[in-house]
């Protein structure tokens, strides 16, 4: 007799109970322009994996390359003001 387990664990990982807080599903949408920005740097970069880049896919990494890092620094900003006491940025 064969052992259903791991059948069950797969079933019951993705039950009901284990949907994202209210929470994370902030953190999520906090994090949405940074994720956006990395999703267009990728796009950037496959465009440019079965060819040799032209000056304009330089060019279209290079500023989803910023877009990303400029990003990452408003959400680092962001959360740096918001543990600031008094808000004090």
């Amino acid at each position: 007799m064969s052992s259903i387990v791991t059948v069950q664990d797969a079933v019951t990982a993705f039950a009901d109970f284990m949907e994202p807080t209210a929470a994370e599903l902030d953190a999520i949408e906090q994090e949405m322009p940074v994720i956006l920005a990395d999703v267009d740097l990728l796009d950037a970069q496959i465009i440019t994996l079965d060819r040799t880049p032209t000056e304009l896919d330089i060019r279209r990494v290079r500023r989803a390359r910023r877009r990303a890092l400029a990003a990452r620094v408003a959400l680092l900003n962001r959360a740096a003001g918001a543990s600031l006491p008094g808000g004090a940025a």
